[in-house]
């Protein structure tokens, strides 16, 4: 059940990207983002009445973190998917979002097996080979280099979020995954005024966004069922597999090229998160 829930988050998670990708290129990032955020909130706010729960103090503190890191997380993803290349961005925020979990637990005392110290080692060629894209335009290769730190720091955020969940305890129900959707969306409106960009939605085309917030409320709540039922590790590493639907939907629908370094690199990047999933 772990793994099926895993898997679920996945792919809500890759379809959300691929769509706020889509969405960010024509509303901006940061609008993107908080309406999407906002969609999400409603969403896990109406199935936590439904599921009810009884959360304690450490509950919303691990949320209130996890909502942080989501924020931050989703408006730099929706950035990078905005100016870069969804093939690149996507498997780099997978990768950085599998490994921090891994990571905590190794501070905490956790001791993984030979099989997931390889796939922590395999991760990193992965990566090298993900975010190296040769590109002739000089503006591409800006937008390029700027997509690959996004990546890089959407990972981080969404792993925390991951740490952050997998703290919850099982008898919280969904109102804490509420209040971390809607401190996301506070965390994503903070970081576009320091960084003075428009976040308010104030074009049509912006509400599009309202559309993630069932996969997202999905995305995340299936994540924190299957830390429920099995190691964080695992169900992390699982859903972190969500970058293959958004590049398999990039290549289709908007015709991205994947070069030869990258394809070994998403091959290297599959292979490490199903190593620590082994493991």
């Amino acid at each position: 059940m772990a793994v099926v829930l895993s898997l679920i988050s996945a792919l809500a998670y890759g379809v959300s990207d691929f769509l706020g990708g889509l969405f960010a290129k024509r509303s901006g990032p940061w609008q993107t983002a908080v309406v999407g955020q906002l969609s999400s909130t409603v969403c896990v706010a109406a199935a936590a009445a439904v599921v009810g729960g009884t959360a304690v103090g450490s509950d919303w503190a691990w949320a209130s973190a996890g909502g942080v890191g989501a924020g931050v997380g989703a408006a730099v993803l929706y950035r990078g998917l905005a100016g870069g290349r969804m093939s690149v961005v996507a498997p780099l925020s997978a990768v950085v979002c599998a490994l921090l979990p891994v990571a905590v637990g190794l501070v905490t005392g956790d001791r993984p097996s030979a099989l997931a110290l390889a796939g922590i080692v395999v991760a990193f060629p992965a990566i090298a080979l993900v975010s190296r894209v040769v590109e002739e335009d000089a503006v591409a290769a800006a937008a390029h280099r700027g997509g690959v730190v996004d990546g890089l720091l959407a990972g981080v955020g969404f792993g925390v979020l991951f740490v952050a969940l997998g703290q919850v305890g099982d008898d919280a129900g969904l109102w804490p995954l509420a209040l971390a959707n809607a401190v996301a969306m506070l965390a994503v409106v903070a970081v576009a005024v320091s960084v003075r960009q428009p976040w308010v939605p104030r074009e049509p085309a912006a509400w599009r966004a309202l559309a993630m917030g069932p996969l997202g409320a999905t995305a995340t709540a299936a994540f924190l069922l299957a830390t429920r039922e099995g190691l964080l590790s695992v169900v992390s590493v699982i859903s972190a597999l969500y970058p293959a639907a958004t590049v398999l939907l990039a290549t289709l629908v908007l015709k991205e090229r994947i070069q030869a370094w990258q394809g070994v690199g998403l091959a290297l990047a599959a292979t490490a998160v199903t190593l620590v999933a082994l493991g």
